[in-house]
């Protein structure tokens, strides 16, 4: 029985071409897992952190902008700093005025972003759900049109926009590897798929917001903590994307901080890749053996974002 939802394949098509000449199609790099020392077998990254704005959030920003109704008073939203970075990116495009509430553990790379793309950024407590209700007093108060991260149609729509141009560019892979926050990214690439591919959601051990939502059969409060914090890291995921993850989503995978760590730095050294935890969580379970493809099985893995500090350049002597 499939779900009955919003999120179908006509309008994720749509979408698709209402945003494509605002985004970027981001490539494929093919490879063997024997570069990185694991046992030989094809793999494909797709290389989303390319996109404008560092992250694949830009897709569900210009989803929202190019759909919506703007007031004067702009957009607003809350983030752990990717979706904000792709909501700035987006408002600046537009020519609207954007505000985003962020919690202290966003990183300095992405706020950088936010304040570089000229959206006013605030920090709004903690953790992302401090931001998320500041965010939602805001705009409350101000009449402003909030952009939520993964929990409203177009934000789905606009992720699940990878869906598409994955299977263009990779009609032989069967299985695709995708990290989880709240769960807007995955849930709109298996409404894509729809059970053609198998979708496997990757989480950090710290964070485990659809794992605890599939032991409880809804979206529950989870722990929000660990090194992917400021992408990974919302109190549940979202109540639109829960049903398209109960049929078409395997069950989670988790990752331990370790396990990211070692795949941001098996990336960089091994094909100067630079992700952040986040970004990297999904190859974390391939590289760790948390996850064991089974024979012929071929394998994609999303790689969906790349705003860190984690490499820094020395200026030219």
């Amino acid at each position: 029985m499939t779900p009955d939802t919003p999120i179908t394949a006509d309008r994720i098509a749509a979408t698709e071409r209402l945003i494509r000449p605002h985004i970027r199609r981001t490539p494929v790099l093919r490879l063997d897992l024997e570069d990185f020392g694991l046992a030989p077998r094809p793999i494909a990254f797709k290389l989303e952190f390319l996109q404008h704005s560092g992250s694949f959030k830009v897709r569900g920003a210009f989803a929202h902008l190019l759909t919506r109704t703007v007031p004067k008073v702009g957009i607003v939203a809350a983030s752990g700093g990717n979706h904000g970075a792709a909501v700035a990116y987006a408002a600046m495009r537009r020519g609207v005025p954007a505000t985003i509430f962020v919690p202290s553990v966003t990183s300095p790379a992405k706020a950088e972003r936010i304040r570089g793309y000229g959206a006013d950024l605030v920090v709004g407590g903690d953790r992302y759900a401090d931001a998320l209700a500041a965010s939602e007093r805001f705009a409350a108060e101000r009449g402003a049109l909030v952009i939520h991260a993964y929990d409203q149609p177009e934000t789905l729509l606009g992720q699940g926009t990878i869906g598409p141009e994955l299977e263009a560019d990779c009609p032989d892979i069967s299985t695709l590897l995708v990290a989880v926050g709240g769960g807007g990214l995955i849930g709109g690439i298996a409404a894509w798929f729809r059970g053609r591919m198998k979708i496997v959601a990757v989480e950090p051990e710290d964070s485990p917001t659809l794992w605890r939502a599939f032991e409880s059969g809804r979206p529950v409060d989870a722990e929000a903590g660990g090194i992917a914090a400021d992408s990974l890291a919302p109190k549940r995921v979202g109540d639109m994307m829960f049903p398209i993850a109960q049929a078409f989503i395997e069950r989670p995978v988790l990752v331990a901080d370790g396990d990211i760590l070692a795949a941001q730095h098996a990336l960089w050294d091994k094909i100067r890749v630079v992700a952040e935890p986040g970004g990297a969580a999904a190859f974390a379970a391939l590289l760790s053996g948390k996850y064991a493809p089974a024979a012929g099985e071929r394998v994609a893995v999303l790689l969906c974002g790349a705003n860190t500090t984690a490499v820094r350049f020395e200026p030219r002597i």
